[in-house]
């Protein structure tokens, strides 16, 4: 088969969408992973240039459902050379929950559903990733966030979450490189996505735009373009990195 087998989680709209798309035009098969916008996904499986791209579908907060998603798409793709932990949940579905303005509940409550996907998601499917990946080489790339370093005061979970993201990559990074297995990290800041289009159309839009010298929000497209290098067999030595994509809307030593 020509071409890498590419599996990307969240990959029916935002980020993921680019990725899938970069991947495939390419000429690597992708695995478009979703947990609940099956048509979408199939709309963007048929885009796709190329052949031989499936669908899988998974809720990540399920560990058992992420192993037979990985393996299905394993099997669909005749192997994996390349996962992308995309998936993620923050925006306008997901209650922010300060320290003052959350009762105990809430706040246990969002901290489960954040680290289930965002940590412990993207921990499993890497996990059953590696196994495909073991006699074979390959990449994990992860899309973590600025708000691992900035930090998110309303949404904390979120935060912390990448951050452990980050943290995970760098472990599995020493942990896999004896089998050829590099992983690293995007962190973006804002990117004009459906998950954070009422942010940017709020009133709040402006200042978030203002948080950048380039006075703008990143595209989905140059996110994409960071991971499908650090995918690539020229990044191997970038195994471990953490790469800020923020257009200078934070800066850290």
């Amino acid at each position: 088969m020509a071409g890498r087998a590419v599996l990307v989680t969240g990959a029916s709209r935002g980020i993921g969408r680019a990725v899938a798309r970069v991947f495939a035009a390419g000429g690597d098969r992708v695995a478009v992973h979703h947990r609940d916008s099956g048509e979408l996904a199939e709309a963007l499986r048929a885009e796709l240039p190329g052949d031989g791209h499936v669908v899988v579908r998974a809720d990540l907060a399920d560990p058992d459902a992420v192993r037979a998603m990985v393996d299905a798409a394993a099997e669909r793709l005749g192997g994996l050379d390349v996962l992308v932990n995309n998936a993620g949940v923050f925006g306008p579905a997901d209650p922010p929950h300060p320290v003052f303005e959350s009762t105990y509940e809430q706040w246990r409550t969002r901290w489960r559903e954040v680290l289930d996907v965002n940590l412990f998601g993207a921990a499993n499917a890497s996990w059953c990733a590696a196994r495909h990946m073991r006699e074979r080489g390959g990449r994990i790339v992860n899309v973590s966030s600025r708000g691992a370093f900035r930090g998110e005061p309303a949404n904390p979970a979120y935060g912390a979450s990448k951050a452990g993201m980050n943290a995970m990559a760098q472990s599995l990074a020493v942990a896999l490189a004896p089998y050829r297995i590099g992983v690293a990290c995007v962190a973006p800041g804002f990117v004009a996505t459906d998950m954070t289009n009422e942010h940017l159309k709020s009133e709040r839009g402006e200042a978030v735009r203002a948080q950048s010298p380039f006075h703008r929000v990143a595209r989905p497209e140059e996110i994409a373009a960071a991971v499908h290098w650090l995918a690539s067999p020229e990044a191997e030595w970038a195994s471990g990195t953490i790469v800020d994509l923020n257009g200078a809307s934070y800066l850290r030593s």
